[in-house]
Formats: structure tokens, sequence, C-alpha cells
């Protein structure tokens, strides 16, 4: 006789016996005793679970705190949650340099590689997460986000702690594969760098208890990076004599649904720092997002159709002056059958005489996209893509390009 050890220490007996060849085993039930004990048991393990958590939904699952805003699976294993992420794509442009602005835009005519993203992501205990992402490109490896996350402070507080993504608008803390095109915004690339507004440091979020979604967020992290921190310090790793010498970040982040088929995101942010002109030199840069949604209910394609724009002013001082650009760009997006979409996006930069980030970016520069998706399956998709970029200083580029993306491994919901 073998038996099967439930929560409590029951053990419940597991008969086995000879069956005739296509007949079913016909396996007893629990007496009475047996449940009432299995009962017990289940309420003892209920009562040792420390107050605020909720319940695990089953074997394995995440005990996270009501209204987390995010939770790695994995809870206390040894087993972490892993997957890996390639992004490939063939490109045409019609000049040697097309003047991409983002690390991992399809930079060149020929085959690139934008990114391979190996994510891992998991609960220590049911107060602690992490998160990690490791970048395998043609130049090396990057250690992109290495990040630890509470899952169980009161009064609906959440901090991180470590290298990550800045919550500055909506595209920016997303990676790659989450992208409806191949490439980056403009202004994302020229305001923030090539891998968006990233650094190492701290953050603290809020969950208002409105009637609607209201996050707080406030973020503290080094200024420095050619990569991610282009409109402050840089390439130049300063060092650091005060608080003013870090980049702050701060963002409102609402949500509001419109009945069972529409709902709208919009987004306050704005960052504050030293730049690298000279002593006590600033830079400020503010941005709004709004993503509008209309998804029917029970639609038998699953279709949807999307309106995301962003706006950003950046305001810094140089020597004997100060100097003001914006970009924006807006996209559409219509999911119209179950494994095919298509988009349209419209970028425009403003440039500035004199600039020491981007001397040659002297006037307006315009770019129009346009898109279409096929997905195979959930974890695969191939992307055709055409553009015209339009800038004063460099004319007319025209670029097309085929992109192949493969997913494996256990990746995480993508925020709304």
């Amino acid at each position: 006789m073998r038996a099967v050890r439930l929560a409590g220490g029951l053990a419940l007996p597991l008969f086995l016996w000879a069956t005739p060849a296509g007949a079913q085993p016909a396996v007893p039930g629990p007496t009475p005793d047996e449940e009432e004990a299995l009962r017990k048991a289940l309420q003892e393990d209920a009562a040792a679970r420390p107050a605020g958590l909720a319940a695990p939904a089953g074997s394995g699952s995440v005990l996270a705190p009501a209204g987390a805003t995010f939770a790695p699976s994995g809870t206390g294993t040894t087993n972490p949650d892993i997957s890996a992420i390639l992004d490939v794509a063939g490109g045409w442009y019609s000049a040697e340099d097309p003047g991409e602005t983002g690390g991992h835009d399809p930079a060149q005519t020929g085959f690139n590689l934008q990114a391979l993203e190996m994510a891992v992501t998991a609960n220590a205990d049911p107060y602690f997460g992490v998160f990690g992402t490791l970048v395998f490109g043609a130049e090396g490896v990057e250690l992109e986000e290495a990040w630890a996350q509470t899952l169980a402070l009161p009064w609906n507080l959440q901090v991180r702690a470590g290298q990550m993504l800045t919550p500055f608008g909506r595209i920016n803390a997303t990676h790659p594969h989450s992208w409806s095109f191949l490439d980056q915004p403009l202004v994302i690339g020229k305001f923030l760098g090539p891998d968006g507004s990233r650094g190492i440091g701290a953050e603290v979020s809020w969950l208002a208890p409105l009637p609607w979604y209201v996050e707080l967020v406030g973020d503290m992290t080094d200024a420095a990076g050619d990569c991610c921190a282009r409109s402050f310090l840089g390439g130049d790793d300063l060092a650091i004599r005060g608080v003013r010498d870090f980049l702050y970040t701060v963002a409102v982040k609402q949500f509001f649904p419109f009945g069972p088929a529409w709902s709208l995101s919009w987004g306050l942010s704005g960052q504050f720092g030293p730049n690298a002109t000279g002593p006590g030199n600033r830079t400020e840069i503010y941005g709004t997002d709004l993503y509008l949604r209309y998804k029917p209910v029970g639609s038998p394609e699953q279709a949807s159709l999307s309106l995301q724009t962003e706006g950003l002013l950046r305001v810094r001082q140089v020597p004997g002056d100060s100097l003001r650009d914006w970009g924006v760009y807006t996209q559409a997006v219509w999911h119209f059958l179950k494994r095919w979409e298509t988009g349209a996006r419209f970028d425009v930069v403003s440039g500035l005489a004199g600039d020491p980030l981007d001397p040659d970016w002297t006037g307006d520069r315009r770019r129009y996209a346009v898109q279409a998706t096929f997905h195979p399956s959930h974890f695969t998709r191939l992307r055709l893509q055409g553009s015209l970029d339009d800038s004063a200083w460099r004319g007319l580029v025209r670029g097309a390009f085929l992109g192949l993306e493969v997913a494996v491994g256990a990746h995480g919901a993508h925020a709304f």
C-alpha cells in the first residue's frame, strides 16, 4: 500500500490493484473522518500564512499581496522562470547611414541581430521577487536589468532596487519584443538614449486608494551613461558629491475603463538631473503619454484597435544659454485577425543650431512607418515594415525591413 501525504501531515491511502483491459479503476473516495482531517489541515495552513498575503491559487503559484503591481513566478523554488527571445531583421536603406537612434534598431542594410534577450524571474519568498535580463548582441553581452522588488509592503507601497528601466512615459519601460514596430521612436533615442532611460538606483511606488487606478512613482538613479542618460551626464561619469548629482524620475500613471470594450491609460512624467556642459548645469524632460484601446468582448477573431502617443519637452542649461526642443510620436495598431495585425506610426522631433549633443540635427525630422505582422503562434512573429525618413539636413531616407521574433520559455505577461 502507498500513501499520498497532504498538507498538515494527513496521509491518504492509495490502493493499487489489477484492472481489466479497457476498464477504469474505481478509486475509493475519502471517508468522513478523512474529509474532516483534510479540512482542518487546510485551515492550519491558511492560519500560518503571513497577514496581508493572498492565498495561493494552486501548487507552485505566486504568493503576492493584494493589489501588487508585479509578482514574478516561481515562489521559493530552485527553478526560476527562464525565457529567451530572439529578434533578428533583414533591412535595406537608401542611405549608408540611416541615422537610427535606438540601440536595438535594424541600423544597416543587410542582416541585423537586434537582440537575444534572456530573462530570469522568481520570488525568493513572499516578501521579495527578483527580475533580470541579459541581452546578447553583435558587440557582446549586456546586463540590461537586474532588480529586486518588494511584494508585501503595507499601505499599497512597493519598492524596487537595482539596475532598471525608469518609469518615464509608456514605451521606455518596455522591451523590444513588446513594441509594435521594429525600431524605437526617434524622440526616445534622442532624449533618453539608445537603450532608453536606465540606471542603478531605487524606486518607490504607491497605488492611491481612489475610485480609478492611480499610481505615483518616484525613482532615483545614476545620471551617467551614453546608452541611457544621454541628456544628462551621458558618457561623463562624474563623481557624486551630493543628492543633486543623481537623476530623478517622477511619474503619475492612470487607467480608466469605459465599459467592457474601451479603456484608456494616461501618464505624466518628469526627469531632472545634471548635465555635462558645465558645473551646475541641469536638464529637465517633461512627458505625457496616452494609450486608448478598443477590444470588443467576445470577438471570435480577438480583434482590437489601439492608439498610442507620447510627447516630450526637453530643457537644458548650457554655458550662457538654455536649449529647448521637443518630440512626438503617434501610432495606431489594428489587430484585425487572430494572427494578423497592421499599424502606422508618425514621428517628429525638432532640432537646434549649436546643440552640443546633436550638432547636425539643426531642423525638424519626420518619419513615417507602416507595418504588417503575422503571428504563426503566441511565441513567434514575422513583421514587414517600411519607413520614410525626412530631415532638413539629410533629405529623404527610405527603408524596408523584415523581422523575425521567436520566444521560448516562461515569460510573464506584459503590462497593459
